[in-house]
């Protein structure tokens, strides 16, 4: 049974996405399973889009200090620097 995908780390994920598409492109399995295959992959490159976004966001978040000293700023739901 697949691991649930919403509790599986970017780097599983993406590692699971890449051998639905090798299987894909393999053209080996039968129809039903290449859909199931594609769906899966779909569902995956969804969380994996997710997941960078929110690392986006922190990096974005992460700021020079006047003093040198590295900090960070909160952002609205937008991703940019609360006013």
């Amino acid at each position: 049974m697949p691991k649930p995908i919403e509790a599986m780390s970017f780097e599983d994920a993406l590692s699971e996405l890449e051998q639905i598409v090798r299987g894909l492109e393999g053209g080996q399995m039968k129809l039903e399973d290449a859909i199931s295959a594609y769906e899966r992959g779909a569902a995956l490159r969804k969380h994996c889009d997710a997941k960078l976004g929110e690392a986006e966001m922190r990096v974005r978040a992460i700021v020079q200090k006047d003093d040198e000293t590295i900090g960070t700023e909160p952002l609205d739901s937008s991703g940019e620097k609360a006013q």
